[in-house]
């Protein structure tokens, strides 16, 4: 018997869509990133280590310069943590 190999197909919607509302990402960022994915946030010193807690789909949600507090909000919002290097 041959089997072959099942390839899903999914749009770049359905793809962000995976885990929306269920997971979020934590990112170790640097300040000369921080006005492309927090456009209000104000100018930073770039010696400060920045975190930042994105939804599956890359909606910014937290900025801070405390790492627990993305795992302390993530879990106020009922969403499963990731890290991303």
């Amino acid at each position: 018997m041959l089997l072959r190999e099942a390839t899903a197909r999914l749009t770049q919607s359905e793809f962000a869509d995976i885990g929306s509302g269920e997971v979020a990402y934590v990112r170790k960022m640097h300040s000369d990133e921080v006005s492309r994915c927090f456009p209000e946030a104000p100018e930073i010193d770039p010696n400060v280590d920045l975190w930042a807690l994105f939804g599956a789909d890359g909606t910014p949600i937290l900025l801070t310069d405390n790492r627990s507090s993305t795992f302390y909000k993530a879990a106020e919002d009922e969403l499963k943590t990731v890290s991303l290097h």
